[in-house]
């Protein structure tokens, strides 16, 4: 009898463990569900419409795409224009957070900024981040000495030529593997790369457009700067968005930089931005893209 009692008594409490659990299972799904729901409808362009506020990282002194006035707090540049007006077509106010390129990715996986501009679209940050449709292709050229002319990169291809470039930048991978044959000078800044030009040491510094632009525009003495062909090298600037389920701020932003360019206002405000930096729009070369 001690056998069956006991025997009974496991089986009741078995049954009480099992509707324990059952209860707990059903009070997790049902406190999971509206969880699992929001994630699913995690939306940053739904978040900023009922925000009613933009937010972006903005980073001082990288001109053209922004520039803050010391004294006014007031920012400016190609970035802040296109901010200003993606803002304005959702009908929302703008918010600045003072940032850097690196740390613009964090901020987006952070969900601290919803916004990066200006961010070249490489496949490492593709793993963290999404990007938009290209804003424009930025390409590379060279800043040549005056008396030294080239067209294309096999112009500078040659055994003689002597390129300068900053070491461990984009500028030197170009340099290294468009014109592997010519005299190819590492040195640690861009500035010692410009006056390593200036001095006559170098024939030409290998560049991308808005540094080789910006630089002639502060040395005119320097000579041109020229975006070289065969092959044309550029890679694409993007806006940076966070990585979610929801790709309709993706999405939104792709179709507002399509509808900008197919306008002409895209070169307008980036025409605007360099102009910051002392270039004039005549300086902007007639086949760049934008």
């Amino acid at each position: 009898m001690i056998g069956d009692d006991s025997t009974g008594a496991s089986r009741r409490d078995a049954l009480r463990i099992a509707a324990g659990l059952g209860a707990a299972t059903a009070l997790v799904s049902a406190t999971a569900a509206p969880a699992l729901a929001q994630a699913a409808s995690d939306s940053t362009f739904d978040r900023v419409r009922a925000a009613k506020v933009l937010r972006i990282a903005a980073l001082p002194g990288e001109l053209p795409y922004f520039n803050k006035d010391l004294a006014s707090g007031e920012w400016s540049g190609f970035a802040i224009e296109m901010a200003k007006d993606i803002a304005k077509t959702l009908d929302v106010g703008l918010e600045y957070t003072e940032s850097t390129y690196g740390n613009s990715v964090l901020e987006l996986q952070s969900g601290k900024i919803d916004l990066a501009f200006a961010l070249s679209a490489t496949p490492q940050r593709a793993m963290v981040i999404d990007f938009t449709k290209p804003v424009f292709s930025h390409p590379f050229g060279a800043v040549l000495r005056k008396g030294f002319e080239a067209t294309t990169w096999g112009d500078l291809d040659k055994k003689g030529v002597r390129i300068a470039v900053d070491a461990g930048s984009a500028n030197e991978t170009a340099a290294r593997r468009f014109a592997p044959n010519a005299d190819i000078k590492t040195l640690k800044t861009r500035d010692e790369v410009m006056l390593e030009l200036a001095s006559g040491r170098a024939d030409a510094v290998v560049s991308a457009l808005i540094l080789g632009l910006t630089a002639v525009a502060k040395n005119r003495n320097l000579g041109s700067y020229k975006l070289l062909q065969k092959p044309q090298v550029a890679i694409a600037s993007c806006m940076g968005v966070r990585k979610e389920q929801d790709k309709k701020w993706r999405d939104f932003l792709s179709t507002w930089v399509d509808y900008n360019r197919g306008l002409g206002q895209m070169r307008e405000w980036f025409q605007k931005g360099l102009a910051l930096n002392g270039v004039p729009p005549a300086d902007l070369p007639v086949e760049l893209d934008i």
